[in-house]
């Protein structure tokens, strides 16, 4: 009797030890919610697990299609072997198509005219079959980015795996903007560094040690990119993307780690994500948010 008395009360304390406060399941429940809207948001139309090329284009005229001797080539399967041509001249991209070939901008046929000249405030997305297609600027580099609608990343695609969320990674800061407008360079995966404005330092505490982080961003988000101990392996090497929200009134900001993801780099080829600046790179071992995706 005295043994399963002893029995009952260990159970009894382990239970008690483990036990979640309130305030901690509800803050655990909100970041699962949080993921799960993110994950929505990769997996739908607009999302990067859909995206299966980034072609870029040379001045004058770029033949697509899925035959090889086109400058465009789409995945094999997906279309004909000639679709029409893409014609870049000054920064303007025309598109002509085939005869026959019923591509779709705005769920209307088209067969030529003006997809970018640099005016445009949303992209002109073509579509044919399961692909569609719009062009992007990057320096003075243009290109054609390719999503697939039944594309094997997105098919595939089951869950991210993630470090245990802990409330401690929720920390308090001071956000300081500049005293007059000032930019950051900012290198993307492909080589080219762009000057962004630097909305402002966040300065914040990891277990007694100081630590800064740089952030770029408009209205009422601040974004940030950057590298910690755990980069390069057991999250993404090229670093995460956090967003923090502006504080309204005085200078105290949230910094949430656990809401750290990985960039779109991290989930296709064709992206051209920003890399963290030198004073993004933390000497912490941020062990919050997203973990390494697939074998990126």
């Amino acid at each position: 009797m005295k043994y399963t008395a002893l029995i009952c009360l260990l159970l009894g304390l382990s239970a008690f030890n483990i036990e979640e406060k309130p305030e901690d399941t509800d803050y655990k429940n909100q970041i699962e919610l949080w993921h799960q809207q993110r994950v929505n948001t990769l997996k739908s139309e607009s999302g990067w697990l859909n995206v299966v090329g980034l072609y870029w284009l040379e001045e004058g005229e770029n033949t697509f299609g899925t035959a090889i001797g086109n400058k465009v080539i789409f995945p094999k399967g997906k279309a004909e072997n000639k679709l029409g041509t893409f014609v870049l001249k000054n920064g303007i991209v025309t598109l002509n198509v085939l005869p026959g070939i019923q591509i779709r901008a705005n769920n209307e046929l088209f067969s030529k005219g003006v997809i970018f000249d640099g005016t445009n405030t949303k992209p002109l997305v073509l579509s044919y079959k399961s692909l569609s297609w719009f062009i992007i600027k990057r320096g003075n580099k243009y290109g054609v980015r390719l999503r697939d609608f039944e594309s094997e990343s997105l098919k595939n695609f089951t869950r991210i795996d993630r470090f245990p969320v802990e409330e401690s990674w929720k920390i308090e800061g001071t956000f300081e903007a500049p005293a007059s407008p000032k930019t950051i360079a900012i290198t993307d995966v492909i080589g080219l560094t762009s000057e962004q404005p630097l909305a402002g330092t966040l300065s914040f505490e990891i277990q007694g040690k100081k630590y800064k982080l740089d952030a770029t961003g408009e209205g009422n988000s601040l974004f940030i990119v950057f590298a910690d101990q755990t980069s390069g392996k057991t999250t993404y090497g090229g670093g995460r993307f956090l967003y923090v929200p502006k504080p309204a009134d005085g200078n105290k900001v949230v910094i949430d780690f656990n809401k750290s993801i990985n960039p779109p780099c991290a989930f296709t080829a064709f992206a051209t994500c920003p890399l963290p600046p030198a004073q993004n790179r933390l000497a912490a071992n941020i062990q919050a948010g997203e973990k390494v995706y697939g074998d990126h």
